[in-house]
């Protein structure tokens, strides 16, 4: 009974989330076409709010990835982050709570609701947020997150400044103290480092770089766009000729082409970005190109998994890639193909997966 209704809602989060359903037009049913971005709606949003609602208080298994000055540095996790504490670890606990804003932001009768909003303000709270400052600002743990967990910091922050509601209002101004933590680690770190960061796990550059840009744009933080995009042109306005044929390794869950494409494609004007695309991916522009999807061999191992976070994050590149350039629109089917490939493994999986890939969905599907 228990695999005949993990079957069941496997196939429901499917028929919600797929761009291949039949819409009714003129009395007629006609398919969309397959470079018609997949958007959540309200089906697929009551399905997804589940994962982060499941793991956002979850403290154990945890994965604390800190270094120990002494023996007082070995605490519970809740007491070291008093917010993130969930999901297994840091950055997953803030890409969690991001998954419930940006679900509550866009589908307000999303059923759970009131749970969320309840997880937020109480994880959320001015004294919580000063206590995961304190540990930002510990002697060895001063590059805590650098930059994957620093993004997502952001995202969450860009995420409660664009969201109309009182709630949203109180838990930006108590978050508001450790985002500008984050936004002085960047100006800090980012005229230090020499060399661009080019993997497809944690600490790529050009993610990094990509999700802050988002929110220095939305905050209107002109002295950290600024900076975003002088780095970012200095690590990659020369590269041409990515071997994107080399990509994936075994456990990426970026691409480390794809994320820079991604980010060039916020940085550089239409024109320049367009010479630069050409340059950099030029089997990109052909309408016949592919691109295999990321396979997962074992859903139960925690590093294979990120295969599936990997079909989603290249979505969101491909998509920002057809932005910024019409005649890249066939890569929305291609965005398409690695979303509905992963979709399945949302739903009644392992915690390896679950406690982080609903987020990769969500933004995948916005």
């Amino acid at each position: 009974m228990r695999e005949l209704l993990k079957l069941l809602s496997v196939v429901l989060l499917l028929l919600v989330i797929s761009c291949n359903d039949p819409v009714a037009s003129n009395n007629e049913d006609v398919l969309p076409s397959k470079e018609t971005p997949i958007r959540l709606d309200i089906k697929a949003a009551n399905n997804l709010i589940e994962l982060p609602l499941a793991c956002v208080l979850q403290e154990y298994p945890n994965k604390l990835g800190q270094v120990v000055g002494d023996k007082n540095d070995l605490r519970e996790p809740s007491d070291l982050h008093p917010t993130f504490y969930g999901c297994f670890d840091w950055h997953s606990a803030v890409h969690g709570h991001w998954s419930l804003v940006r679900l509550l932001k866009e589908f307000p009768e999303v059923d759970e609701k009131e749970d969320a909003l309840l997880k937020l303000k109480t994880t959320l709270s001015k004294e919580n947020i000063l206590k995961e400052i304190v540990y930002f600002e510990g002697k060895h743990n001063k590059s805590y997150e650098r930059t994957y967990g620093w993004a997502w910091l952001l995202k969450l922050a860009e995420e409660l400044h664009t969201w109309d509601t009182y709630e949203a209002r109180e838990l930006e101004n108590n978050l508001q103290p450790l985002t500008d933590v984050i936004v002085n680690k960047y100006a800090d770190f980012l005229p230090k480092l020499v060399y661009p960061i080019r993997v497809g796990e944690h600490t790529n550059t050009a993610f990094g770089l990509s999700f802050a840009l988002d929110y220095a744009k939305t905050l209107k933080d002109e002295a950290l766009e600024t900076l975003i995009k002088k780095r970012a042109k200095e690590f990659y306005f020369s590269d041409q000729n990515c071997p994107l044929s080399w990509e994936p390794s075994g456990f990426d869950f970026l691409s480390p082409c794809l994320e820079e494409a991604s980010l060039m494609s916020k940085v550089l004007d239409g024109e320049e970005f367009k010479i630069w695309i050409d340059k950099f991916l030029p089997k990109l522009k052909d309408p016949s190109f592919q691109l295999e999807v990321g396979k997962v061999s074992d859903r139960t191992d925690g590093k294979l998994v990120h295969l599936d976070g990997l079909n989603f994050s290249r979505a969101w590149c491909l998509k920002n890639i057809a932005d910024a350039d019409p005649k890249y629109g066939h890569l929305i089917a291609i965005a398409n193909d690695h979303i509905n490939h992963s979709l399945p493994a949302l739903v009644g999986d392992t915690y390896e997966g679950g406690h982080w890939l609903g987020s990769f969905a969500i933004y995948a599907c916005q």
